[in-house]
């Protein structure tokens, strides 16, 4: 198996994908934020002094997966139709999972853009309160699920590996 983004010569160059067919394509990723339950029972309750935690970090999710190519050397720009970021508090285990949506109708997978979304509201979210967790921590980001194009579907396990 070869790497995509080295060319022959091996030097990082951007995939052709000119030549690939448009097809419907989402990706999900997601991401865990762990803090201390004294954090986590403030943003529940909306108690930050910064305001509602969720509605910035869901929006900067948001702007994340619109601008990846901006951050990611080779990543293609792409005309996103869906991004989609959403909030399972889990107290049981003092954290927040982050699940992010990508679509669109392209010719290169949105993978990096889901991914890009779960870890940028992950770090908004220890951003937003770092004042009063220093020892938050940002774990488990993965891509849970692909569809499209021609390498297929794929869905991952509990452990990451394809399901």
């Amino acid at each position: 198996m070869s790497f995509t983004h080295i060319n022959q010569n091996g030097e990082a160059n951007m995939v052709d994908v000119s030549e690939k067919t448009v097809t419907a394509r989402i990706a999900r990723a997601e991401a865990f934020i762990e803090m201390t339950p004294s954090t986590l029972e403030m943003i529940v309750k909306g108690e930050h002094h910064k305001g509602d935690v969720f509605a910035v970090a869901r929006i900067a999710g948001i702007q994340a997966a619109k601008q990846t190519s901006q951050l990611i050397p080779l990543c293609h720009p792409l005309m996103l139709s869906k991004v989609e970021v959403r909030f399972d508090v889990q107290p049981q285990h003092n954290r927040v999972r982050i699940e992010t949506l990508c679509k669109l109708a392209g010719q290169t997978g949105v993978e990096m853009e889901a991914l890009t979304a779960a870890s940028v509201a992950a770090l908004t979210l220890f951003d937003m309160c770092k004042a009063v967790d220093k020892a938050m921590c940002i774990t488990g980001v993965r891509v849970l699920e692909k569809q499209g194009g021609k390498s297929g579907h794929f869905v991952a396990n509990a452990k990451g590996h394809q399901a």
